[in-house]
């Protein structure tokens, strides 16, 4: 099992060397909005736990069949969510949805995960890999906060299909996720280096009203 901690710093550093494009910023206003959907100070879901409290996973925690919820926003389904969080924030609705439509955007609209396989679906297209863990990476905000990425390494399959994903959902051990972020692409430390776009997936028999009253519960 791979277990290291990157600091802030670090992370800037290597994207930098490698040229990654996101840099690594301090907290903005949405970064706490966002924070703050996932729980209250002090826990886990927020960024505040041990080391000792990471625990590995296996892909069954994501498993199942998933959509992007990107185009709920682009329709205008999930206007009164950016309302909701302009009413209790510091930001106006049209600034959450402008930070909200850089994160969710996306054109993989759906993934099923199988067992290790992991396919992804693009319009009609779909590539599909199987995959072994590769260990996690907790990562430290400039604000104190972390968050841990769960990776995972392609073992077999298409050659389209990432060499390289990694789940976040504020979740630090072993449970069934609700729904989750999920980054990929061939360059471990590039995907891991990202920060900005972080595509967010719900179960695929959730309808939006369901999906639109999970957020607004949050």
């Amino acid at each position: 099992m791979k277990t290291r901690t990157m600091t802030f710093a670090g992370t800037m550093a290597l994207a930098a060397a490698l040229l990654a494009s996101p840099v690594m910023s301090a907290e903005t206003k949405a970064d706490k909005a966002h924070a703050h959907d996932h729980g209250q100070a002090g826990s886990a879901s927020k960024g505040y736990f041990y080391d000792s409290q990471v625990k590995a996973r296996d892909l069954t925690d994501w498993e199942g069949d998933w959509q992007s919820i990107y185009p709920y926003l682009m329709d205008g389904t999930l206007d009164s969510v950016m309302a909701h969080k302009a009413e209790k924030g510091d930001m106006t609705a049209e600034q959450y949805r402008a930070y909200y439509e850089t994160g969710y955007r996306t054109d993989v609209s759906r993934i099923v995960i199988d067992g290790n396989t992991v396919t992804f679906y693009r319009g009609d297209q779909k590539v599909s890999g199987d995959y072994v863990s590769d260990g996690h990476e907790i990562l430290t905000y400039k604000k104190g906060n972390r968050g841990v990425r769960f990776i995972f390494r392609k073992s077999a399959g298409d050659a389209a299909a990432p060499e390289y994903i990694q789940f976040s959902d504020h979740i630090i051990a072993p449970q069934k996720a609700g729904h989750y972020h999920l980054y990929w692409g061939d360059d471990r430390a590039k995907v891991l280096a990202e920060l900005t776009n972080w595509p967010t997936y719900f179960p695929s028999d959730m309808g939006r009203k369901e999906i639109l009253e999970d957020m607004l519960a949050h």
